[in-house]
């Protein structure tokens, strides 16, 4: 499982006054504390500032990078941020996110294929389809466009663009959870090599008692074939039902990975 280290967001309250204050301390600790505790990528979103936002990006990416020998994930709806970024990242980032609409087409696909990036492409244009074949098709849609820009299929994190299932009314469109599980299985079935990815917690908005939630759906993800998702790696409980879930669907040889995770003492239950 790829984890993409969802901390450093500045719609977190604490996350935004470290950012203006160029905090490096409290940033370099988020950085390390994830990279502990299993992240691959550390997701850096600087887009809640209401100006400065391509600077406070390129700050984040070389904090980080002084903290933590991990890539970033490059998190922002102004592709000139994301353009400003791709300038001071050391090594292969991800681009989160691509998606249909034909500015951040236009703009971010060819950056993604000059800088030779990873990139997450979330399943919708200019809006987010309601049904599940709508959700599919815009995917299959997503993925042609992506490669034919010169992205190979295992740079694509392919995200299914989860909504709350708390926010479904009954009557509008199929219900979120499977409209995510089954685009996932569609996804999966064209191609062993995208990776698919979520943004997890957002499975949750609304709910009380969140963690469970997302708990429960990263469980069901994984069984649907997601291999990696934008989440809160400190959540214990969390992480180790990522690597239960694993073992039994033979994604873990030999259950060596939880096994070895057991004997460290690391496991939650």
């Amino acid at each position: 499982m790829i984890i993409i280290g969802e901390r450093i967001n500045s719609t977190r309250k604490n996350v935004k006054p470290a950012v203006i204050e160029r905090n490096a301390e409290y940033i370099m600790e988020e950085a390390r504390n994830q990279a502990a505790a299993g992240a691959a990528y550390i997701d850096v979103n600087a887009g809640a500032l209401t100006e400065g936002e391509p600077e406070a990006l390129c700050w984040l990416v070389e904090t980080v990078q002084s903290a933590v020998d991990l890539p970033c994930s490059l998190d922002s709806p102004r592709p000139a941020a994301i353009e400003a970024a791709l300038k001071v990242h050391r090594g292969t980032p991800l681009i989160n996110s691509i998606n249909l609409e034909k500015a951040r087409v236009e703009q971010l696909l060819p950056l993604a294929a000059e800088h030779r990036t990873k990139v997450i492409a979330l399943a919708m244009d200019e809006r987010i389809p309601d049904t599940v074949q709508g959700r599919i098709d815009c995917a299959m849609k997503l993925i042609d466009t992506v490669t034919g820009a010169g992205i190979p299929e295992e740079d694509i994190f392919l995200d299914p663009c989860i909504l709350g299932i708390g926010t479904w009314d009954g009557m509008t469109g199929d219900h979120p959870g499977v409209i995510a599980i089954e685009t996932m299985k569609a996804v999966r079935a064209r191609s062993d090599k995208i990776h698919i990815c979520s943004g997890l917690s957002n499975v949750s908005f609304g709910l009380p008692e969140r963690k469970l939630v997302n708990r429960a759906a990263c469980v069901l993800f994984i069984g649907a074939g997601m291999d990696s998702a934008i989440c809160d790696p400190l959540d214990g409980s969390l992480m180790s039902l990522v690597l239960a879930a694993e073992a039994v669907l033979a994604r873990d040889d030999f259950c060596a990975n939880y096994i070895a995770t057991s004997r460290e003492g690391r496991l939650v239950l």
